[in-house]
Formats: C-alpha cells, sequence, structure tokens
C-alpha cells in the first residue's frame, strides 16, 4: 500500500527539490527514497524508473520556466520585456539549477510527450520578449537561438560559480542584456 500522501506528483516535486540541493546528476532513486522516508521500491508505485522520474521533472521545469518568463514580460515590450525574461530565466536557472539542467537533457519520447508542450511554452515566452523588435520573420527563428543560448549560458555558469573574476555580475549581465538589445534594434 502507498504511503499516505504519497502521489507521482509528490514524488516529482520532491525530486526537483533533491536535484536542486544536490545537482540533477548525482540523483538517484535511493536518496530520493531517504527524503520522503519510504523504501526504494515504494518509489516504483509513482513512477516507473529514474529515467522517468528524470523526465517528469524536466517537464516541470520547462513548464516552471516557461511560466516565469511569461509572467515577468506580461505588460511589456522591447528592451523592457527583454530585460525581464532575461533576468527571469537567471533567476530561475540560480533557484533551480537541478531541475533546469533535467529540462535541459530531456528529448521527447513521442508525439504525445508532455515535455513538448512544456518546452513550447518556453520557446513561447522567449518569442514574445523578442516581438517587440520587429523582426523579420527570416530571422527570428535565429534571434531566438541566439537570446536563449546567451540566458542559458550566462544562468548556468553563475549558477555553477564560474565567474571567479573580481567584477560585479551584474554589470555584466545588464551590459549583455544591453548588448542584445543594441544588436536587435540595428537595421
Amino acid at each position: 500500500m502507498p504511503r499516505a500522501g504519497l502521489t507521482p506528483a509528490a514524488v516529482v516535486e520532491a525530486g526537483a527539490r533533491l536535484a536542486d540541493e544536490i545537482g540533477f546528476a548525482q540523483l538517484s532513486m535511493g536518496l530520493l527514497a531517504e527524503r520522503l522516508g519510504v523504501r526504494t521500491p515504494s518509489l516504483y508505485r509513482h513512477v516507473d524508473s529514474l529515467a522517468d522520474l528524470a523526465h517528469r521533472i524536466a517537464v516541470l521545469a520547462m513548464t516552471e520556466v516557461g511560466d516565469a518568463i511569461r509572467d515577468a514580460t506580461q505588460g511589456r515590450a522591447g528592451s523592457d520585456a527583454l530585460a525581464a525574461a532575461a533576468q527571469a530565466m537567471r533567476t530561475y536557472v540560480r533557484e533551480h539549477p537541478g531541475r533546469y539542467a533535467a529540462g535541459n537533457a530531456a528529448r521527447p519520447t513521442g508525439p504525445d510527450d508532455p515535455l513538448i508542450p512544456a518546452s513550447d511554452r518556453v520557446l513561447a515566452s522567449l518569442s514574445a520578449a523578442l516581438r517587440g523588435y520587429r523582426l523579420d520573420p527570416g530571422q527570428e527563428i535565429h534571434a531566438l537561438r541566439m537570446f536563449r543560448s546567451m540566458m542559458h549560458g550566462f544562468a548556468t555558469l553563475e549558477a555553477a560559480g564560474g565567474f571567479q573574476i573580481d567584477v560585479d555580475v551584474d554589470e555584466s549581465f545588464t551590459w549583455m542584456i544591453d548588448l542584445i538589445d543594441h544588436g536587435l534594434r540595428a537595421d
């Protein structure tokens, strides 16, 4: 009989919190069971495997980051939307490095995979932040890939403690956003 209160969603949320604490690569069913106060086989009543758990964490992460960017950019346009989207992504990665890593490691398993709409949510939110730049439709995907890559790179390096030079990281972040903004405004 499953432990009272333990559901697939509760297992995924606990797994996501644990991944944030110890790193996605260190996540295991044994550590999660210990965290939840159950025996490891009990988890298999709620998720099929470690791979299934990781995939569900990825769906959760992509949904959360997409929503965070969408919420941050509501009612904003142009450079304000760009800066808000960038800051939302940066904050999410710093606060949830394990689940963000899960989201980047996952690949859709088929056409009905919930990872697809979750990932689309992220792309739609980032695209909305770029809409105010009135980009040529043929250039939109390039701008989206550039923006996502720069935000991902900066945020993951920062979350991993990769900025060791004695210059304010916030200042570098603002400089990067200004550079992107100027580049998107160029004819």
